[in-house]
């Protein structure tokens, strides 16, 4: 199971290349050495309050500073939220969080003294007189830290002939280890790839990069370093390497199988009858520690500038402890840092905290998001009417607002995003905050006298909205709508749109004739096969939005089937005889280059 977290940090350091280490140094350091920090600071004090001592009030800190990197970086890339402000914040975050665990391993042995293991006042008053520490300072054997910690394989202190040898030699071997895994990573990796490369052997380059991961995580587990830690490093190294996403595409696989087993021992280790009989505390100190680790992360998105739902996404995803929150708790107990009673209580609320993360991007989504989209910020106060209105000024919009300013028309744009209108100003185009599918804000832009309104947001459901109110209350004005995909146009045109555009289609079509040419095809066959194919697919198009109803799911809806059936063996047909899609060069004006029979060119590149 430990491999899971192994292989995920290996793979967060694939993505890492050292020059983007650099440019990002600033953040990584100050957001994420002051999160660390001052997160440990408050933990310790109010673990402190609570009547622990110094030095395991510190070492509590430290645990709880952690937050889950898997489950974070897994939830932020499904939900396409890895490149806003708060994702980008959150990943800064928890990079440094898995760096600063190697001073942690270095410091935790540090805080055992011979007078720690004496009874101290559990973090949970009501703890049953059984978990209390023995005159030896240890719990009883059967409430040791277990299952979660060991499970995973992160219980084990350094290995004993580590032990055995000074300090300064220690430390010498540490570095060693280091640097032989850069070096190696640096210098023998690519040879070794390139070997393997030239077999032509898949089984043997998956076996390979198995073997380079394990080999690190032995080598750092030998000299008494985190395995995780050392395959990020390696991970680091081969960033820039050409091999990198072949690495990729091998390790996820196992990744993600042995990741959800690391998971599957958390919830297998946690001790049930601990947190029935004290429910009331465990949970008091589970929420507690998210609400405060919430508190500074939101003081922190204050001072470093992550706005609006931006520092809420950033705060809630990393109010959670993390899976090294087990690493650190069976380090800590193996070297009689922390009471085995009390790491017992800390075992399950980092286990509950992780287990609440979901729910806490759950009200991120439903309850601040809708209320903070982009920022707090007031609508503009729009001064300016234009007979054209364009609802979004990104990779779509901007395109359309470039052509029609360039070509003399008055346009006013209105975008809801406060970073994109910041840059756009910048270069004096002249952009309104708001959201376009406010009524209230389509009014004060001058919906009522203008022309045309052009769609080009990319909410598909704000789109339709959008559509829909103006096809009814402002029927002269024509509508140019942008759509994601084929079946957002026929919803688009069911809501009365009917000059629709899908976003990616043009680009695709040209992308198709120069594979045509790349393939032989005359460059004037290409373009014509091109036009015959957007005149097909506009003409299928049209026919399937009049058969489209969005009450009746799709595969129930028995003539828009049919008629999909008709269709397609009608553009299998055209596709391989080429006239009857094509036309003759007379009726569609085209005049074929000398030397190229068109007619029989065509059916030849086609079949």
């Amino acid at each position: 199971a430990e491999f899971g977290v192994v292989m995920m940090l290996f793979l967060v350091g694939l993505e890492l290349e050292p020059r983007m280490l650099w440019a990002m140094k600033a953040k990584l350091l100050g957001l994420g050495g002051l999160q660390v920090c001052g997160t440990a600071a408050v933990v310790m004090a109010v673990a402190m309050a609570l009547g622990q001592p110094w030095s395991v009030a510190l070492a509590i800190g430290l645990i709880f500073a952690l937050s889950s990197t898997a489950i974070v970086l897994q939830t932020l890339n499904e939900k396409g939220l890895m490149k806003s402000d708060g994702g980008q914040a959150s990943f800064q975050v928890l990079l440094f969080q898995d760096i600063a665990v190697i001073p942690m391993l270095a410091l935790i042995p540090l805080l055992a003294m011979p007078d720690l293991m004496d009874p101290v006042v559990p973090l949970d008053s009501h703890v049953v007189e059984s978990l209390a520490p023995d005159s030896s300072g240890h719990a009883p054997a059967e409430t040791q830290p277990h299952d979660a910690g060991e499970n995973a394989g992160h219980a084990d202190t350094d290995p004993a002939w580590v032990e055995t040898i000074p300090g300064w030699q220690r430390a010498l071997i540490t570095i060693g280890a280091i640097a032989a895994v850069v070096v190696g990573g640096s210098l023998l990796t690519r040879p070794v790839f390139r070997f393997i490369a030239i077999a032509k052997l898949r089984e043997l380059f998956t076996a390979t990069a198995l073997m380079m991961v394990i080999g690190i995580a032995l080598l750092m587990t030998l000299v008494g370093l985190s395995p995780a830690l050392g395959t990020f490093l390696a991970g680091v190294v081969l960033a820039n390497s050409e091999y990198r996403h072949e690495l990729e595409s091998d390790i996820d696989p196992f990744k993600g199988l042995l990741l959800g087993l690391f998971f599957m021992t958390v919830g297998a280790g946690i001790d049930f009858g601990l947190l029935w009989n004290n429910i009331a505390g465990i949970l008091a100190l589970t929420l507690g520690l998210i609400a405060l680790k919430t508190a500074v992360l939101l003081v922190l998105a204050r001072i470093f500038g992550v706005a609006g739902s931006d520092k809420w996404l950033f705060a809630l995803g990393l109010a959670q402890a993390g899976e090294f929150g087990f690493v650190l708790l069976g380090f800590t107990v193996a070297n009689q840092v922390i009471p085995a009673s009390v790491a017992d209580q800390l075992l399950l609320v980092v286990a509950l905290s992780m287990l609440l993360t979901p729910a806490l991007f759950i009200a991120y989504e439903r309850l601040i998001l809708p209320r903070m989209n982009e920022a707090t910020r007031a609508d503009d106060e729009i001064d300016d009417e234009a007979p054209i209105i364009i609802a979004g000024h990104g990779r779509f919009g901007g395109i359309v607002n470039r052509m029609l300013l360039s070509a003399g028309h008055k346009t006013v744009v209105l975008d809801h995003s406060s970073a994109q209108l910041e840059m756009l100003r910048a270069f004096d185009i002249k952009v309104f905050f708001g959201d376009a599918s406010r009524p209230d804000l389509l009014h004060a832009a001058g919906i009522h006298n203008a022309k045309m309104l052009v769609v080009a947001i990319d909410d598909r459901h704000q789109s339709l909205e959008l559509v829909r109110h103006v096809t009814q209350h402002h029927p002269h004005v024509y509508i140019v709508a942008r759509a994601l995909n084929r079946n957002h146009v026929y919803e688009l045109y069911a809501a009365g749109a009917r000059d629709i555009i899908r976003d990616t289609f043009d680009s695709s079509v040209r992308a198709g004739r120069s594979a045509l040419q790349a393939l032989g095809a005359h460059p004037f066959v290409a373009e014509r096969q091109a036009q015959g194919f957007v005149r097909q697919d506009k003409r299928a198009m049209r026919a399937m939005a009049e058969l489209y109803d969005p009450d009746i799911p799709t595969h129930e809806n028995l003539p828009y089937i049919e008629r999909a059936r008709e269709l397609m063996a009608e553009q299998e047909a055209a596709m391989r005889g080429g006239k009857s899609v094509f036309g003759t060069r007379v009726d569609r004006g085209w005049s074929p280059p000398v030397g190229v029979d068109d007619d029989e060119t065509i059916a030849r590149t086609t079949r």
